[in-house]
């Protein structure tokens, strides 16, 4: 993987954004369809749900926004698109599902912004980027589920929408481990820094205020 990554810097690619100086962390998608057996969405992803609780609590003492993303469609996926038609599985989200619902930890308390999507950015057809604008948010630390879909997706778009992107690999997870480190070694090329959780906390004091 690092010879693959020095090949993209000798051509120009790999470049390092770092923090800004107004960071949030956004969560995504760390619900139970990914946690319970029996689900068609399960994974072996617990490690990265655990690292990004501890991201989370960690963030919040430091005073650092948490924001949510978790996925929702209506009754039938009618809201979905061909989303739902390319991946079925997707109708576990419909409303009233427990498979939507947040696990135990992390979860939002009261006050932190739960942003409901339909696809994978968490950007695409939200309020995020206006909300992330108002409160003068320039960094993203990313995490949840998956790092091959929404994780990169959501990465991808904060670039586009002028958030720095940091992307938490440890705090990310996916069912394979090779699409996990392929696509953490695209986006570190590509759309954004790719750290672990000791860096990311260890950068909260410096990038936050």
């Amino acid at each position: 993987m690092s010879d693959t990554l020095g090949s993209y810097r000798e051509s120009g690619f790999a470049g390092e954004l770092g923090p800004g100086r107004n960071p949030a962390v956004l969560v995504v998608d760390i619900v139970a369809a990914y946690l319970v057996d029996g689900s068609p969405l399960r994974a072996p992803v617990e490690a990265a749900v655990e690292a990004a609780a501890q991201l989370v609590s960690v963030a919040r003492s430091a005073g650092v926004p948490v924001v949510f993303t978790r996925v929702s469609y209506q009754p039938g996926g009618t809201d979905g698109g061909l989303f739902t038609t390319k991946i079925p599985a997707l109708t576990v989200f419909e409303e009233g599902s427990e498979l939507g619902e947040f696990p135990v930890d992390p979860r939002p308390i009261a006050g932190e912004t739960v942003v409901t999507k339909q696809y994978a950015s968490a950007f695409f057809g939200t309020s995020l980027a206006a909300t992330l604008t108002a409160r003068g948010i320039d960094t993203l630390y990313i995490c949840g589920l998956t790092t091959s879909g929404c994780i990169r997706a959501s990465a991808t778009d904060a670039l586009q929408h002028g958030f720095r992107p940091l992307v938490v690999a440890d705090a990310c997870g996916d069912r394979e481990p090779g699409m996990h480190e392929s696509n953490l070694l695209d986006l570190q090329a590509k759309y954004a820094d790719v750290i672990d959780l000791a860096q990311a906390i260890g950068q909260f004091g410096s990038s936050s205020g």
